[in-house]
């Protein structure tokens, strides 16, 4: 494969480095920890390549999917982490392999709006945005990024926007998240790509399978993300060669080699990092009938990097989907409540969305709790320097998007 065809294949998720053991694809049986996501993506990549190659998942829970759950509720639907995927052929890819192709949607045309609140009002990001920032300055410091290792608030130079996007994605502020490693192709880390990113993306856009996706919009499952996860299990239970073990909590990756029998170079860590700190999230569900919160623009959400309001953000579930998300006559927005913002009040949590959308709320509830890694400045170098003696994949290493563990799960079956 030419260097053109993978940039073509995976686009900007080429930047990002894969540690990976370079014995790995000559493996004739691999262990892979974590039924999470990219765990069962790289389960079901590498062993229906290779239904020559012993699969073993070895997941610590009863539950597979790690983050990927939907809560549901009578007519609400909900995701509790990941509710949708930017446009990337790879997730196209694995739902066009899962038959999944006829729940598959773009989001709403009139939901791509979004919004910053700034003190007491609402910021649209668009290119105006850049007047707020400060265009010179970001040129500045963007070409100061190239150096690598900074934060991002040293690449966005207005820190209440900075950390508004920052919080949206990874639950923290911009001090403390590696540029690198949230906008790869901003400060140009990794490899470039052998042609001019114009003709690159006229080239990706051709590859898209099912539809492609519009500028702006997103794609997003009918009836919430656990289908995906659902989906993947049930077709990995189809694969002779693939076995997926409910055990105990994986001490380590040479536990692991010595537990199943096989060198170290054969183990693919997909769980959490051991050693990697984490923040904690809790996601709350709140919906009204559409005459109570008709003064709210339709849109995908709004981002709030005050810390004394303990929301970070509101996403407006129902308006981004095709799919029903809510009883017929409702809107349902989902909550990010950063733990270091809140008193574990559910009764503050209410009162400070009643305060930004409307009172009385038809449905208000916390659906789930979630930790999300920390990449501080220079986690990108740092992992990049990395020369493991086994294999890593997952949220830890690649990122907390969807497309980057669904695509690195290909990257990494392209080796066997």
């Amino acid at each position: 494969m030419s260097n053109l065809d993978e940039w073509v294949l995976h686009g900007e998720e080429m930047r990002r480095p894969l540690l990976v053991h370079p014995n790995l694809g000559k493996s004739s049986k691999l262990v892979i920890v974590g039924g999470g996501l990219s765990g069962l993506c790289c389960a079901y990549r590498i062993g229906k390549k290779r239904p020559d190659v012993e699969v073993i998942i070895h997941e610590k829970s009863s539950d597979l999917g790690g983050v990927i759950t939907t809560w549901k509720e009578n007519d609400w639907i909900c995701d509790v982490a990941v509710n949708a995927s930017r446009p990337h052929p790879a997730f196209w890819r694995l739902i066009a392999d899962l038959e999944l192709n006829d729940i598959l949607k773009p989001s709403k045309v009139d939901a791509k709006s979004r919004w910053v609140l700034l003190g007491q009002k609402r910021h649209k990001l668009s290119w105006r945005t850049l007047f707020k920032i400060g265009p010179f300055k970001l040129l500045r410091s963007i070409k100061k990024s190239k150096s690598g290792g900074l934060s991002v608030a040293e690449v966005i130079p207005n820190k209440q926007i900075a950390d508004a996007m920052c919080l949206g994605i990874v639950n923290d502020i911009s001090d403390n998240i590696d540029a690198d490693f949230l906008f790869p192709s901003l400060t140009k880390f990794g490899q470039n790509p052998p042609i001019k990113k114009s003709k690159l993306d006229k080239l990706i856009s051709q590859t898209y399978p099912i539809f492609t996706p519009k500028k702006g919009t997103i794609a997003s499952l009918k009836g919430g993300m656990q289908i995906l996860v659902d989906t993947l299990v049930e077709h990995i239970s189809k694969l002779d060669n693939v076995t997926i073990v409910n055990g105990d909590s994986a001490q380590s990756p040479s536990s692991i080699a010595a537990a199943y029998n096989v060198p170290l170079e054969s183990v693919l860590w997909a769980a959490p990092d051991p050693e990697q700190t984490s923040s904690e999230i809790s996601i709350f569900a709140i919906g009204y009938a559409n005459n109570q919160v008709s003064h709210i623009e339709k849109g995908y959400g709004t981002l709030i990097p005050n810390p004394e309001l303990p929301i970070s953000g509101i996403l407006h579930e129902s308006d981004v989907h095709q799919s029903q998300r809510s009883p017929k006559g409702h809107r349902l927005f989902r909550l990010m409540v950063p733990h270091n913002r809140w008193n574990k009040d559910s009764n503050s949590v209410q009162e400070c969305a009643e305060s930004l959308l409307a009172n009385n709320p038809v449905i208000f509830k916390k659906i789930g709790e979630r930790k999300i890694p920390n990449y501080k400045p220079g986690h990108m170098a740092r992992i990049s320097q990395i020369s493991p003696d086994c294999s890593y994949a997952g949220w830890s290493y690649s990122g907390v998007s969807i497309t980057h563990v669904i695509d690195q799960s290909e990257r990494i079956a392209e080796l066997f």
